[in-house]
């Protein structure tokens, strides 16, 4: 086994990488990184693993790629895939791609920022969030979740269409992330929560796995410790 996967399952694209590498049954290594722990914070990790000191990130032999949507259309290539997970076809697979490009200044950015402002940093320093600046993280994350129920999913089960893709799984390893913060996506949003759903049948039993410490933590309704 030459692949391996650096993850941390606290980490959105982690979960995501995880799960998609195991649906399409390519072997890899896990190798858990801890980043609670610092770890990925030191000169050696910078110089040794990842330059940019996140996970996830992947060694495939002596080549090393980081950010999780590169590293989606590597093995997709490397393996050949021509899946409803990443489909070949260039209609189906631009459909998929379109998700993963808008994401970041949507999902990714929104839900990653509320989540730090309302239970990371605060855990980390011990200092409150300030009430104006959390409402204003809370807003641009809502408008993402409406934009999922009213435009992504407005007329298909799915983001990219009539099958679950991995632009699913990015999302959806996204949107649960606010839920260790203590707020509910699925509340209000009844198409939203359907395809929640769907994803996590059509994911299984690896979408579980993958989310088994922040189902954990979200039961504690915000008052999880690292």
């Amino acid at each position: 086994m030459t692949l391996k996967l650096y993850f941390d399952f606290l980490s959105q694209p982690s979960r995501a990488l995880f799960i998609f590498l195991k649906l399409n049954k390519i072997p890899f290594e896990a190798c858990s990184v801890a980043l609670r722990n610092g770890v990925h914070l030191t000169d050696e990790f910078k110089t040794k693993f990842n330059r940019f000191q996140k996970v996830p990130f992947i060694h495939d032999r002596e080549f090393k790629l980081s950010e999780s949507v590169a590293i989606i259309r590597y093995l997709a290539r490397e393996y050949n895939l021509d899946n409803k997970w990443y489909p070949k076809d260039s209609k189906k697979q631009a459909q998929v791609d379109e998700y993963l490009e808008w994401q970041h200044n949507n999902t990714r950015a929104f839900c990653a920022l509320y989540f730090q402002k309302k239970w990371l940093f605060p855990l980390l320093t011990g200092e409150p969030p300030v009430p104006e600046q959390l409402q204003k993280f809370e807003d641009n994350m809502i408008s993402t979740f409406n934009n999922i129920e009213n435009i992504w999913l407005a007329d298909t089960p799915f983001l990219s269409g009539n099958e679950v893709s991995v632009a699913d799984i990015f999302a959806a390893c996204e949107i649960e992330q606010p839920r260790i913060a203590g707020f509910e996506p699925r509340q209000g949003r009844p198409k939203l929560a359907a395809w929640l759903d769907r994803v996590r049948n059509e994911a299984n039993p690896y979408y579980d796995e993958a989310h088994t410490i922040l189902n954990k933590m979200a039961k504690k309704g915000g008052q999880a410790k690292l």
